[in-house]
Order: structure tokens, then sequence, then C-alpha cells
């Protein structure tokens, strides 16, 4: 599994793509619709690519990011330094009783690009190549007790579905 996180200023998300040891590709895009950090949505990569593995019955896969810190985390190499970060890693951990073997490896951005183009393609809110599955999320996948952690409870306008309509009537004076 190769995950990525796209943060830019036409939007945030994310991409995962699955190799089966056939070949065979799963590719996956994620349109994240609310305020995050960078590593916030590399966390939420991660965790919705380990999600899918588990609901798809995958017991054993080789993860890999081009997030040095999400990767070194995970790996316990580093320490969380914020409570946010802590969340998120408490949710790989919960995640990893799903699966009987879980490696993490760290790789540089040139061997990711395949997940970093899908996590482009949710990010830019463009059409969706053939062969992709793509999903919005519109809440955060943790809970953060800390009111001061705003990244990932703030609430935008981007939270309304894309099917939902505001209608102004104006009456005239």
């Amino acid at each position: 599994m190769y995950f990525d996180g796209a943060l830019n200023l036409e939007g945030v998300g994310a991409g995962v793509l699955f190799i089966s040891p056939k070949g065979e590709q799963l590719k996956n895009a994620l349109k994240i619709h609310y305020k995050a950090t960078n590593n916030g949505t590399e966390y939420k990569t991660l965790i919705h690519g380990l999600r899918l593995a588990a609901s798809l019955g995958i017991k054993r896969t080789l993860v890999f990011g081009d997030s040095k810190v999400v990767v070194e985390q995970v790996n316990k190499s580093w320490e969380c330094t914020k409570k946010t970060m802590d969340a998120y890693y408490a949710e790989v951990r919960k995640l990893e009783v799903h699966f009987d073997g879980l490696e993490f490896h760290h790789v540089p951005r040139e061997h990711n690009i395949a997940a970093d183009v899908l996590s482009k393609v949710g990010s830019k809110r463009t059409q969706v190549p053939v062969n992709m599955f793509i999903q919005d999320l519109r809440k955060p996948s943790i809970k953060i007790l800390d009111p001061d952690q705003a990244d990932d409870n703030a609430q935008t306008q981007a939270d309304l579905a894309p099917t939902d309509i505001l209608m102004i009537q104006v009456k005239e004076d």
C-alpha cells in the first residue's frame, strides 16, 4: 500500500494505492472537505488506507509513504509532539489488530508518484479518471479533545454536501 496526502490552495486530498502480489492495482482518492495540516493529512490518508485494507480482508501488507514524520512516528522511532499527532498515532495502533503482518517504510517522493497523483485528484476537485475510486471525507477521522486543536475540529462551508442547494429569496422594498 502506498499513501500520500496533498494540501494545496485548491483543497485537501489523499491518495492510496494498493498493489497485489500479482500486480493488480486498486486506486483510491479521497477529497477532504475540512481544514487540515500537512502532517494531519498524511495521517488521515494512512488511517483511511488501513481501514480500507482491513475492510477488504487484507491481513499482511507493506505500507509505503513519503512522509518521514508519519512513518517514523508509527515505527516508534520518533515521538509525537502534538496532541493531534498523538490521536492519529493511537488510531493507527488500534487498526494494527486487523493485520497479521504490517510494516511501515519511508520512501523518497520520487518512489511515491502514483499515490501523489491520486492525492492531487482529491485535492484539486478535478474529473476522476477511469478505474479509480473516490470518496468524500466531511468530518475528521479522529476526535481531538483539546479545543486549541482547531485544525481537525473546524467546520467550513465545504462541509456542505455537493448536492446541497442554498437558495436566497429577495423581496422587493
